[in-house]
């Protein structure tokens, strides 16, 4: 049955377009998790977010990656304005049980060095350094949580380092100078707690609760590894909504 989960999510999201109503049975009817703040819990909250959603909306996935019972997807939307988004399906016995995403809003412009937050490749490789890779993630967000800073080089592929996040341009330097650019202006990216790392092959995704400017922001960073360094980067930030705005009390992660 697994073998089928990432097609599900793909198809889950793309009923968000089209309207498609079999997808929606993927859902368990008695058991989902919504951890996105603006929607309510179960699949009632589903179905109003369908409702919501105007005409002309568009979902295109541009990654889905699998570990165990998670699937995790890189998407193209445009629903009140074009975003990025990654979402995670947590699967227990074929069906969603879980739901998580982080959403940002496109940019307009290609970041310093020419890319856009969701162009390079697309498929994992690598499949047996799955682990060796999601271990490599931990070690490097613990370093940056404990402020190690000497130690950051040593993960990088430095000169080929390639970097999607729109205000921030290749190689470490490009990096450096990025989020020293970004403090000055008051908003300053400070890591909290890393409360996922799920990974395929030479692909990992680190889920994390942070800060940006001072605000509680979610924070999914998407790495590709290559050769044990990092070789490339995407991200999606959002801003966590106060408790009292939470449309259910499952909380962000």
């Amino acid at each position: 049955m697994s073998s089928d989960y990432k097609q599900r999510a793909v198809d889950l999201l793309k009923a968000l377009e089209t309207g498609d109503p079999k997808p929606f049975s993927y859902i368990n009817p008695n058991k989902y998790i919504q951890h996105n703040l603006n929607v309510a819990d179960g699949p009632a909250g589903v179905a109003a977010l369908v409702k919501s959603l105007p005409p002309g909306t568009k979902v295109n996935t541009i990654r889905v990656f699998q570990d165990g019972d998670f699937v995790f997807t890189h998407v193209e939307y445009d629903f009140f304005g074009p975003k990025i988004g990654f979402d995670i399906f947590r699967f227990e016995e074929g069906l969603i049980v879980e739901h998580w995403d982080n959403l940002q809003e496109t940019a307009s412009q290609p970041s310093p060095s020419g890319h856009s937050m969701i162009d390079g490749p697309t498929t994992a490789t690598e499949l047996d350094q799955t682990e060796a890779n999601k271990a490599l993630m931990l070690r490097y967000m613990d370093d940056l949580l404990a402020g190690r800073r000497e130690s950051f080089p040593t993960y990088f592929n430095g000169i080929q380092y390639i970097q999607h996040n729109p205000w921030v341009a290749d190689t470490i330097p490009g990096l450096i100078a990025g989020l020293q650019a970004l403090a000055a202006k008051g908003q300053a990216v400070v890591y909290k707690e890393v409360h996922k790392t799920l990974g395929e092959g030479n692909f990992v995704l680190v889920v994390a609760e942070a800060t940006f400017g001072g605000v509680p922001t979610g924070i999914y960073d998407l790495y590709r590894i290559e050769d044990g360094k990092i070789a490339e980067h995407w991200d999606t930030l959002q801003t966590i909504p106060p408790r009292a705005d939470w449309k259910n009390e499952n909380g962000k992660f």
